[in-house]
Formats: structure tokens, C-alpha cells, sequence
């Protein structure tokens, strides 16, 4: 049998990657299309990002173990299976409930995938210039893909329909499975696989129950009871999941990692950075199609400022990153990013796209300089043993935030928006406001005014307009401030100096 080329290996995995990251962000452009198409409101809206988010966050640990013990090339494989036939089931659902559903099916299969993939690089190439430079060249795939996903996904929703950026999964992933039956060799490493069920299904219901309980607040109140007892039992499953890890021999987390400031202040970056610029590429297309009126397709092109400077700034922070401190890179790069989003908020107030699209250049910046060196500074403080725990401990981080950053910034923009339209709305339509609200959030404009009489519509259009504008400003102003705040304590952590050792037996390794 024939070794598998490296090259056709790298090209292979990183195709592999890259379907998820296009997959990620694809969608975001979609979504007031789709809202408009099943007639879902904002919370619906939401769980077409969560749920994939979710299931997607949950699994990434345990799916690394997964492929360790059972091959990362079967896994790879079962991951590719899941996500085709999943996303045959989002283009065809007919309902918000059951795109949701397939959307969460989704999500497991892409952790699969994501894990088996990277793994596969990792044990491919083991020369240490040689496997710099497969990762520069997986980097440079993952740039490309998040640069062309907002642009793609606008083509394909205006021109084919928003199901057929579920349905294209189906040429593209077969076509992937030819490659990796060809090119990626089976490995396993069952010496370090060890499975954790108790501490994944913890902190998958611990998540699960944060998400259920912010999105679900906007439509049951944040005064339900049930919307308390989901947070605290989010809080509580956070908890359990804590003390099962502390009685584990070798832990899915090593909690001893948590008492060195420098690796807090690592994984902080990571997740200031995934929660206020990365879920941006989500949130941005909102704005741009209920703020501005643009279509799908003008949306995605809208967002090229915010993706290229994501796709160039990486190569300038690998060339100041040899002349100043991981500290002051990571706090350059919040400090940036906070500062874009709160130039963002200003430029959404004072209305038009040419000072929305410089404020958002600066956050891709900023996102941009962070995007390696996150990983990098998280890598820097584990001990070579544990690097793939790391690894896990670090994509896991970056998509908790992303999902709970849409959580808690869609809960504070259908609040503030409802709040807004309540205050300027005619008395006599205030029992609609909080229907009208969550419709115009979603992007469903018409659906909104079809509540009200036709002379109505005249009247409250635009003061509905008003109040999402409204609404999505105090999201970008939370965003700024939480980036600045983040710039501050990581600076301040990551100041202090990684310990020799962090394992009786293992030596850190310094980046």
C-alpha cells in the first residue's frame, strides 16, 4: 500500500477545516432570509447559530478522544457523513424547529471533523519547520474561507435561495470523502485517548442550559422562574462539571492550569476575542439588512472590510510578535478590537455604510492580530504532554464564547429594542410591540407590519427601524467596552511569567 503524499494529507484536512469555517459563517447573511421564509422570530433566529454552536462546543473535547482511540481517519470520515446528511436536512426543513434540530446534528458532526482533521496534520508532519509551514498553509486556508464566506453566502441566497448553502455541502463534502479515503492515513494514539462521558455531559447540559435560558428570556421574561432556573442550573452543571474533572486521574481539563495567572490571562484573550470581534462575522450582516437595507448579497460584500483586514493582520502580528511581548500583543490586539466596535456603535447612530465600514476595518484588525496568538499563548503554558488537551481547551473556549456572546448580545438587542419601540410606539399598539420587536430583529420586516392596519404601517415602519438601530448600537457599546476591560486584565495576567512546571513530570513548554 502506497504512503499518502504529506502535501495531498495537509491539502486534504485543511479542506476539511475550511468547510466549517465556511460553513460557520456562511449562514450569517442568511438568516433574516430564512426568518422571512419559515416565519420565525429572533429566538428562532438565534437557535439556527446556537444550536450548531452548542452541539459544536460540547463535543470538541471528547470528540479529540474519540479520534485518538478509534482512528482519526474513521473518525474524519464519520464526521464528513454526519455533516453531509445533516445539511441536507437544513435545506429541506420545513419548519425554524426542525432547521434548529439539523442545525445541533451538525454541529456533531463538525466537531468530529474538526478534531480528526487537525489531528491528522499533527501526527502527518513532525519536523518542526516542516510542520510550521503546514500550519502557516492551514491558517492561510482558514483566512480564506472566513474572508469569502459572507460575500459567498450572500451570491447564494440571492440567486439560488438560502437552502442552497446547506444543499452545496452535499458535491463538496463527497468530493472531500474521495480525498480522505485517499490521502489521510489511519492513526490512533489509545495510550492518551481516554474517554470522559460524566465531565462532557456535564458541561454540554451546562451550556445548554445558559443558552436555553438567555434566549428563551426575551420571549418567556426574564422575570419567569424558568428563566432563572435554567441560568442556575447552567451555573450548577458548571459547577458539577468542575468537581468530576478534580476527581479524574487525567483529566478532559487539568484544573491545576487554572492557578498560573499567564495561562488565566491566555484563555481569557481567547475568549474576549471569540466574544467580541470572531462573533461579529454573525452579528454585522444583521445590521447591514435591517439597518441599512441591503440585500443578501450587498450585505456579504459589506462585510469585506471587517474580512480583510482579518485576513491580512496575521502576517503583521507574526512580525511584531518577535519584537514585542505575547502581553502587549494580545492587549494591541483587544484594545483594537474594543475600539472598533465602539467606533462601530457610533458610525451604526450617525447612520450610512462608508464610517460603519471603517469602524469595522478596526475590529477586523484587531480580530486579525489576535487570531494566531491566542492559540499560541495558550499552547505556550501546558506541558508537551497535554498539548492535546490544550488544543481542545482552546477551540472549545473560542466557540463557548461565541455562542454565549450571541446569547447574551441577542437577549440585550431584542430587550433594548423592544424597549425603544415601546417608548415611541402610539399607545394603542403597545400589545404588538413585543411581537413587532422580535420580527424586525429577526429581519422580517413585512411579517412585523402585518400585524397592524395599513395606515399604521406608515407610522411605525420607521420607528421600528429606529429602535432595532437603536438596540444594536448598545450591543456594540457592550461589545467595546467588554474588549477594552479584556485588554486590560489579559495584558496584566499574561505579564507574569509561565511556571517551570506545571506537571511533576512534564516540563512547559515556552513559545
Amino acid at each position: 500500500m502506497n504512503r499518502a503524499s504529506p502535501r495531498l494529507t495537509l491539502l486534504t484536512a485543511s479542506g476539511a477545516c475550511s468547510l466549517i469555517v465556511l460553513d460557520t459563517n456562511i449562514v450569517a447573511v442568511t438568516l433574516p432570509s430564512i426568518a422571512r421564509d419559515l416565519g420565525a422570530n429572533f429566538a428562532d433566529i438565534e437557535w439556527v447559530v446556537s444550536a450548531y454552536m452548542l452541539a459544536f462546543a460540547a463535543l470538541l473535547l471528547p470528540a479529540g478522544s474519540i479520534a485518538d482511540r478509534f482512528g482519526r481517519k474513521k473518525t474524519l470520515i464519520w464526521g464528513l457523513s454526519i455533516f453531509i446528511l445533516a445539511s441536507l436536512g437544513c435545506g429541506a426543513a420545513p419548519t425554524a424547529l426542525l432547521l434548529d434540530v439539523a442545525r445541533a446534528v451538525k454541529g456533531v458532526g463538525a466537531a468530529l471533523l474538526l478534531t480528526s482533521a487537525l489531528a491528522s496534520i499533527g501526527h502527518t508532519f513532525h519536523d518542526e519547520v516542516e510542520r510550521a509551514k503546514a500550519w502557516a498553509f492551514w491558517g492561510a486556508c482558514m483566512g480564506v474561507a472566513m474572508t469569502a464566506a459572507p460575500t459567498l453566502g450572500g451570491v447564494i441566497t440571492e440567486y439560488l435561495g438560502w437552502r442552497w448553502i446547506f444543499y452545496l455541502n452535499l458535491p463538496v463534502g463527497l468530493g472531500l470523502m474521495a480525498l480522505v479515503l485517499r490521502a489521510i492515513p489511519e492513526s490512533r494514539d489509545t495510550q492518551s485517548a481516554r474517554l470522559d462521558p460524566w465531565g462532557s455531559l456535564a458541561f454540554s447540559a451546562s451550556l445548554l442550559c445558559l443558552m436555553w435560558g438567555l434566549i428563551e428570556a426575551n420571549r418567556i421574561g426574564w422575570d419567569n422562574p424558568l428563566t432563572s432556573a435554567r441560568l442556575i442550573g447552567g451555573a450548577v452543571l458548571l459547577g458539577v462539571f468542575v468537581i468530576v474533572e478534580r476527581v479524574q486521574q487525567r483529566p478532559m481539563v487539568d484544573l491545576q492550569l487554572f492557578r498560573h495567572p499567564r495561562f488565566i490571562g491566555a484563555l481569557l484573550g481567547m475568549f474576549t476575542y471569540a466574544g467580541c470581534a470572531q462573533v461579529m462575522m454573525t452579528l454585522l450582516p444583521f445590521y447591514l439588512q435591517n439597518g441599512l437595507g441591503f440585500c443578501a448579497i450587498a450585505s456579504g460584500l459589506g462585510m469585506l472590510p471587517f474580512a480583510l483586514t482579518l485576513l491580512i493582520c496575521p502576517r503583521i502580528g507574526a512580525r511584531l510578535a518577535g519584537r514585542f511581548a505575547p502581553a502587549t500583543m494580545m492587549a494591541t490586539g483587544l484594545t483594537l478590537v474594543g475600539c472598533g466596535n465602539l467606533l462601530s456603535a457610533w458610525a451604526v447612530t450617525a447612520g450610512g455604510y462608508l464610517p460603519f465600514a471603517l469602524a469595522i476595518a478596526v475590529t477586523g484588525a484587531g480580530a486579525g492580530l489576535l487570531n494566531g496568538d491566542t492559540q499560541k499563548n495558550i499552547m505556550a503554558c501546558v506541558p508537551r504532554d497535554r498539548a492535546g488537551m490544550a488544543s481542545g481547551m482552546s477551540t472549545t473556549m473560542r466557540f463557548s464564547a461565541i455562542m454565549l456572546a450571541i446569547g447574551v448580545y441577542g437577549a440585550l438587542l431584542s430587550s433594548h429594542s423592544e424597549q425603544l419601540l415601546r417608548a415611541s410606539i402610539d399607545p394603542q399598539w403597545q400589545a404588538q410591540v413585543a411581537g413587532i420587536a422580535s420580527r424586525v430583529v429577526a429581519g422580517d420586516m413585512p411579517a412585523a407590519m402585518g400585524v397592524l392596519p395599513e395606515p399604521a404601517r406608515v407610522q411605525v415602519q420607521p420607528l421600528a427601524r429606529q429602535a432595532f438601530v437603536g438596540g444594536f448600537s448598545a450591543v456594540l457599546w457592550v461589545a467595546g467596552l467588554l474588549g477594552l476591560l479584556g485588554a486590560l486584565v489579559v495584558g496584566t495576567l499574561m505579564r507574569k511569567p509561565i511556571p517551570s512546571v506545571q506537571h511533576p513530570s512534564s516540563r512547559l513548554t515556552q513559545n
